[in-house]
């Protein structure tokens, strides 16, 4: 079985698990459970197993280019979704989750987790609603559904994460020691906090340092300047109002501290293609 959208690749299929390892899915956000058998495979130059009631997580970018060999019973469930709607829920998520940066770097450094019975189940339950939505191609509401299953699936795995590790004693903390990583780690945490905030130069002094020394760490830790994330968390935000809000665009110019309407409709555009009223209508359909 290989089923697809703009959202989303499903598949059961080694011909599907093949096509998801060429350059073009880079950019995805891969999710494996393997429900028999094993499957050995080259993740960030090395080679690693995953076995029986195990789930991968391969986050964006992190490669897996390279060989691989499963068992003759190996048998899984796999999907993929773009980078740039796994940016939008994990931005989203921002407002709740205050170490969201953390547990994605601690997910690329450990991809693979062993799932009890009732993790399994979830998988099962979140999957399942994945094969129905992508099978009703007639559904008006289909791309909502999906971004709202993929969303509510991605805060599981946040919850998963919470349940199984302490916090405080994440590996990412303890590798956490240098000045650069502390520096980003605080960026991200203002960021997070302070989401109307649009100026590189307003983060720079909240911690102490020159612009173009901070874009420097963003560039170094993440491959992202300051004034992309900040780009990035704005346009989550508005993108927010727009879809899941029935505020007008004015009260939403006001809400984010946009000058004026004009003014957000400009940003909204250059950053979406699209008009704030053309943008929620589509989102909205």
């Amino acid at each position: 079985m290989i089923l697809s959208s703009d959202l989303l690749f499903l598949t059961d299929e080694i011909a599907g698990f093949c096509q998801c390892r060429d350059t073009r899915f880079e950019s995805t956000v891969t999710v494996l459970l393997c429900t028999s058998g094993y499957i050995d495979v080259s993740y960030r130059g090395e080679m690693i197993r995953i076995a029986k009631d195990d789930i991968f997580i391969r986050v964006p970018y992190a490669t897996q280019k390279g060989p691989f060999e499963y068992s003759e019973d190996f048998k899984f469930r796999m999907v993929n979704i773009p980078a740039s709607l796994y940016e939008e829920l994990m931005f989203a998520q921002m407002r709740v989750e205050p170490r969201w940066w953390q547990k994605q770097e601690y997910l690329k450094a450990h991809p693979v987790y062993h799932l009890s019975p009732k993790s399994i189940e979830f998988c099962d339950v979140y999957h399942r609603l994945m094969l129905l939505q992508l099978e009703d191609e007639q559904s008006d509401y289909r791309r909502q559904i999906l971004m709202n299953i993929a969303r509510t699936a991605t805060m599981e795995v946040l919850k998963y994460l919470d349940k199984t590790l302490v916090l405080g004693e994440l590996e990412i903390g303890r590798d956490s020691v240098n000045s650069s990583d502390y520096t980003f780690n605080a960026f991200t945490q203002i960021l997070r906090e302070n989401p109307h905030e649009r100026e590189v130069q307003w983060y720079a002094k909240q911690l102490n340092i020159t612009p173009k020394y901070l874009s420097e760490i963003c560039k170094e830790r993440s491959g992202k300047s300051a004034s992309e994330w900040i780009a990035d968390i704005t346009v989550a935000e508005l993108k927010h109002y727009l879809r899941d809000t029935t505020l007008p665009i004015r009260e939403i110019a006001k809400v984010m501290e946009f000058p004026n309407a004009s003014f957000f409709c400009q940003y909204t555009k250059k950053h979406t293609g699209m008009t704030p009223n053309k943008y929620r209508k589509e989102k909205k359909s």
